[in-house]
């Protein structure tokens, strides 16, 4: 098959690899249909994420068909349409039996795209399939669906959840790439009074509108006084990073009003500084975190009934062989404009879906 193939820092192709097989009576292989491009790849290129080795397939959002199973799995069969989530979960450590899919202890979290083989290829094994697939409802494009793989739970857990968003809140979301995007999509769901969207890219300050911000800025001219204005000096009840470099994360701790939190989103591949000396007096929660997927379900059912707006986000389409084409477009979005591309995406009548 071909795949797209991490050879180190600055060095990838797509390429023919050996096609993947059911390993483990857990596995699943997956005919890709469609599949994006996330910020984490880029971060994985630059080599910022060292535990991938060259070699590795990337990827680890993707919707498909199921051609093969191991004789242990039970929810899913040859035929069926699934979204295969970012995060695999083993549903038999301590993390997996309390939700914590994302530090499974027992050969999941994120590992697709990581560890292991992952997903920018024409086929994919994705081990605990019982787990780490999802049905997928036939109202759901694959092409929106493929963004429920990660970017929507992401922001929702790691941003909104884990920010705690509140009736009422005035919510600041600092980068507003794609998964800023969906944090404002998903946190305009607890009624805030405001979001603000803070980037420097005027096209995407201008999606943040389109999602449901309310006030905008540039991060070059002080946003700091725009929240202090909005909030009489106050401060942002909760401070969501979306950007993943130290000075976003430092801007992120001096919006932030005291009592308030901050829900850091991003990759980050620097130290950045805490500031305890002016935070220590300001009872701030700091959350950081890896995505669980305990919520693609919900997700997936607030996706099917309209409620998401999953085809806001997707800009760029590609077959799947322009692989290394949607990378340059997707690594380029401040000159290209792009938000999510997404590669694939063949029609799923074409595939059987098994009734409930």
């Amino acid at each position: 098959m071909k795949a797209f193939v991490f050879h180190g820092p600055g060095q990838s192709a797509w390429e023919e690899v050996p096609d993947p097989a059911v390993k483990e009576p857990t596995d699943a292989v997956v005919r890709v249909g469609a599949v994006t491009i996330c910020g984490t790849d880029l971060h994985i290129l630059k080599g910022d994420v060292p535990e991938v080795r060259p070699g590795t397939v990337l990827g680890h959002e993707a919707v498909g068909e199921i051609v093969e199973v191991g004789g242990d799995v039970r929810t899913v069969r040859p035929g069926d349409r699934v979204l295969v989530s970012c995060i695999s979960a083993c549903g038999r450590c301590r993390y997996c039996r309390e939700g914590g899919y994302g530090q499974c202890r027992g050969g999941g979290g994120w590992i697709l795209g990581h560890l292991i083989d992952g997903a920018q290829a024409e086929y994919v094994r994705v081990p605990y399939a019982d787990l780490s697939v999802h049905a997928l409802p036939s109202a759901v494009e694959s092409k929106d669906a493929v963004l429920l793989a990660d970017i929507f739970p992401t922001a929702y857990e790691v941003g909104v959840l884990n920010g705690r968003v509140r009736p009422g809140d005035t919510v600041a979301v600092v980068g507003a790439g794609p998964i800023g995007l969906a944090v404002i999509a998903t946190a305009r769901l607890f009624a805030p009074e405001r979001i603000v969207a803070v980037d420097l890219a005027a096209s995407r300050l201008e999606a943040a509108r389109q999602l449901g911000a309310d006030a905008v800025a540039d991060a070059r001219e002080d946003p700091e006084l725009l929240i202090a204005d909005l909030t009489d000096g106050l401060g942002a009840d909760v401070v969501i990073e979306a950007v993943g470099v130290p000075e976003s994360f430092e801007m992120c701790t001096r919006m932030v009003r005291p009592g308030g939190h901050v829900a850091n989103v991003g990759v980050h591949g620097r130290p950045a500084t805490l500031h305890l000396e002016d935070l220590w007096i300001k009872n701030v929660t700091i959350t950081t975190g890896l995505v669980d997927t305990h919520s693609t379900p919900t997700l997936l059912r607030m996706a099917a009934a309209g409620r998401l707006p999953t085809a806001q986000l997707v800009t760029h389409t590609f077959p799947l062989e322009r692989m290394e084409e949607a990378y340059d477009v997707f690594a380029k979005a401040a000159d290209t404009g792009a938000l999510k591309v997404v590669l694939g995406g063949r029609p799923h009548e074409e595939v059987a879906v098994r009734a409930a």
